[in-house]
């Protein structure tokens, strides 16, 4: 079952439920997803990749908005984006620890023959393909520096 089919389905179960904050999240990724396909110049369906893009840019707006709010002490609005953040983690895969995460990418600096922090782009462009919706970019990153010494 693809992502439109499943998010179509659970926003279906949520309306008769009258769970309007998990359908306001819902339809949130609905929309993203319609947004994605009536793109100009875009053929077809949204391929499983540009889903995982799209779910983790909705989670990380939502978790900066949060920041942001609970900066400006209100907590309610925090929560509420935090709330949402959940809702459409729970599509993604399931995430890898950061020690699994280590582990492959001391793999791929060994594939790649990375040695120095110039070889850093090398790494990240295969890490970001292989581990893409498993782990988040900026986790990736911290990774690949510390593993290639800086």
């Amino acid at each position: 079952m693809n992502l439109e089919t499943k998010i179509n389905a659970d926003i279906k179960t949520a309306m008769l439920a009258r769970d309007a904050k998990k359908l306001e999240a819902l339809r949130a990724v609905k929309a993203a997803l319609l947004i994605e396909k009536t793109k100009e110049g875009f053929v077809g369906e949204v391929g499983e990749v540009e889903e995982l893009k799209i779910l983790q840019k909705l989670i990380k707006q939502r978790k900066e908005s949060a920041d942001i709010y609970e900066n400006a002490n209100r907590f309610d609005l925090s929560e509420k984006e935090r709330f949402d953040a959940a809702i459409i983690e729970t599509y993604l895969p399931q995430q890898l620890s950061e020690d699994e995460v280590k582990s492959q990418i001391k793999t791929i600096i060994a594939q790649t023959g990375a040695n120095s922090i110039k070889d850093m782009g090398k790494v990240m462009a295969v890490a970001s393909k292989e581990l893409a919706g498993k782990a988040d970019n900026k986790m990736i990153s911290v990774i690949v520096k510390s593993l290639l010494g800086v």
